[in-house]
């Protein structure tokens, strides 16, 4: 192995235990205390090592919601693949979307709440992002409906799960009926 590999193997070991240590801080504490101080003494590196591979908060957050994104992708997928027909499919999905926003709350709000710096809905979309998105699409175009968009259809499935988590989560629905709400969610947006 050469001197450059092995110097870029340890930059991205190093990368990846800054992402997976701000991760961690947010779960545990939320976003508001993950900062670059705290990071560099977390990790035991020096602020202009944090700053040689990050410029800011910004993009340990979007580095963080790209790793989400991957991971619920492989989660939604594995979820689908293990349901038998389309509305068992569709119920594992949203099961699924809905119980990794539940477990993963400071990676869902990197994702979809906070600002990484990340492109939604555009070219420059990074393939994490466009990735989760395929893996919704792969189960809804099957329920979409004749003369509907299958992904203009997963956007207003995608809007609805995503209202439910954070609604939810927020305490502004009673736990209590949170199957329920999928249920009725599958049941009448997706008719299936």
């Amino acid at each position: 192995m050469s001197v450059q590999e092995r110097k870029e193997r340890e930059r991205a070991v190093r990368q990846r235990l800054i992402v997976a240590t701000a991760r961690e801080l947010a779960e545990q504490q939320g976003w508001d205390a993950v900062t670059t101080r705290r990071l560099a003494e977390r990790i035991e590196y020096s602020q202009p090592v944090l700053y040689s591979h990050f410029r800011g908060k910004r993009e340990i957050i979007g580095a963080v919601a790209l790793d989400g994104a991957a991971e619920m992708a492989v989660a939604l997928r594995a979820a689908t693949s293990a349901a038998d027909g389309p509305r068992a499919r569709v119920t594992a999905l949203a099961g699924a979307y809905l119980d990794f926003a539940a477990r993963n709350p400071a990676v869902y709000d990197a994702m979809f709440q906070l600002d990484g710096g990340l492109a939604f809905a555009a070219e420059e979309t990074p393939e994490p992002l466009k990735d989760a998105f395929a893996a919704l699409l792969e189960t809804l175009t099957e329920v979409a409906g004749d003369g509907v968009h299958p992904g203009l259809f997963t956007e207003v499935f995608w809007a609805s799960l995503h209202g439910l988590a954070t609604l939810t989560r927020a305490g502004r629905l009673p736990p209590g009926d949170a199957g329920r709400r999928a249920e009725l969610l599958v049941d009448r947006l997706a008719a299936v």
